[in-house]
């Protein structure tokens, strides 16, 4: 069985480890105590508190793409034709590469609150430091 410490939850969810600590203590996510005392949450009910917090409604009406990062427009570099926009979704980067005339029509400059929505075919999934995670 897979457990996380509160860090670590609390860097899977985008919050701070204040925050799950506050929502352990109000019930709102199941921890248990270890050998030493500490806090510890079982994976697979971090996964289903962590589904039930995904934003599904946006008022962006009806749409395939799943995937959807709300984040803050970092750094535009505009050229003659493209445009490469830098988001930063939480922790996360997204870059994207668009016609200048779609960067210019979105007033797309840093600052501005942008979602990237990524409707892809081809995801890597990868498991980071997996020994680790299996005997935690």
């Amino acid at each position: 069985m897979t457990t996380f410490r509160i860090s670590e939850a609390a860097a899977l969810l985008g919050v701070s480890s204040d925050t799950v600590r506050r929502w352990v203590d109000s019930g709102r996510l199941a921890a248990e105590r270890d050998e030493n005392g500490h806090r510890r949450l079982d994976g697979v009910d971090l996964a289903a508190f962590a589904r039930s917090q995904i934003e599904t409604e946006d008022g962006s009406g009806l749409t395939s793409a799943r995937n959807r990062f709300r984040g803050i427009v970092t750094e535009v570099i505009r050229d003659a034709v493209m445009a490469q926009v830098e988001i930063a979704a939480g922790p996360y980067r997204v870059v994207s590469l668009m016609s200048r005339q779609a960067a210019d029509e979105l007033g797309l400059q840093p600052g501005v609150v942008a979602v990237a929505v990524i409707k892809s075919t081809n995801v890597v999934v990868e498991i980071p430091d997996h020994t680790r995670m299996v005997n935690q």
